[in-house]
């Protein structure tokens, strides 16, 4: 099983990096013993997330920072379960590793059959939009249909979603920017990762995992593993649709040489602004762009 690991760049080593590294004091993930100190070695149980979004957390605490969040459907690497409530582990889509409630985890079952296309959506509790949804479901969550009744398709779990909200398990966009397009005016929101809130690592993830490419969860992590620089780094003139900016702490996406879309604190949203606008503002509050890098095979 592979997880997303920060030694893609040659300065910086994954077991130095404890957002990828399933290792504590205490206890360590079993593929680790030899090469980490822990007082004990587990091999872990694959579970999926059943909530529409799974919160994970730097500490078992529903006050401790929200590092990401896990969308239903999404597949856990399990350590530890405590009695309090909360699963220690590794997401297995983008390695990252923290605390997610455990009642939001089940034993991972067979493969999903759909993934959600649509920004958002209901699931009803019968064939009928007049019923009261049970749940709301973001762009990229993961289903099993078991069958189609009407207009809807009806998950294992007995759920009613709207058949064109669907694509099949091997549905992908086309383009990621357009994508990202589509959640503008969604809040801003730390370690969010949903059409109700998200932040801008999350906005580039969301976007590039639609089509199906493999991307990390923070910005930093994405500098490092996604394309290759361009140089120089200020000048705009050659942008081109899909280039990614980064600065310490941020990321965002060229829309076309003129436009880029990013979810930012700024704004408090995501937001289409025009390119110089942004990082003469990001520079004037002392964070200087770092970085341009081209994934080449989007070009």
């Amino acid at each position: 099983m592979r997880f997303w690991s920060s030694d893609m760049a040659d300065h910086t080593s994954v077991h130095d990096d404890r957002r990828l590294t399933p290792a504590r004091a205490d206890l360590a993930a079993k593929h680790l013993e030899g090469k980490v100190k822990a007082a004990r070695f587990v091999e872990g149980e694959l579970r999926e997330v059943v909530a529409p979004q799974a919160p994970l957390r730097r500490a078992p605490r529903t006050d401790a920072k929200l590092d990401t969040e896990a969308l239903k459907g999404e597949r856990v690497m399990v350590y530890e379960s405590n009695e309090e409530g909360w699963s220690w582990g590794q997401l297995v889509n983008d390695g990252y590793v923290g605390w997610l409630p455990t009642d939001a985890l089940r034993p991972a079952g067979a493969p999903q059959t759909d993934t959600i296309s649509a920004l958002r959506t209901f699931v009803f509790p019968g064939p009928d939009i007049k019923l009261t949804p049970i749940e709301t479901l973001s762009f990229g969550c993961k289903l099993r249909i078991a069958r189609t009744q009407q207009e809807f398709a009806v998950t294992s779990d007995n759920g009613y979603v709207p058949l064109q909200h669907l694509g099949n398990a091997t549905y992908q966009e086309k383009d990621f920017v357009a994508v990202a397009d589509r959640f503008v005016g969604t809040p801003y929101l730390w370690g969010g990762k949903t059409s109700l809130g998200l932040d801008c690592s999350a906005l580039v993830q969301v976007g590039l995992t639609s089509i199906g490419r493999s991307c990390p969860r923070d910005s930093d992590l994405q500098e490092q593993a996604l394309g290759s620089p361009i140089t120089p780094a200020d000048d705009f003139s050659n942008l081109q649709r899909g280039d990614l900016l980064f600065w310490k702490g941020h990321v965002a996406i060229v829309r076309d040489n003129a436009t880029l879309v990013h979810a930012n604190a700024y704004h408090m949203a995501v937001a289409i602004e025009p390119i110089v606008d942004a990082v003469a503002r990001i520079r004037a509050a002392g964070n200087k762009l770092t970085s341009v890098r081209r994934i080449e095979e989007l070009a």
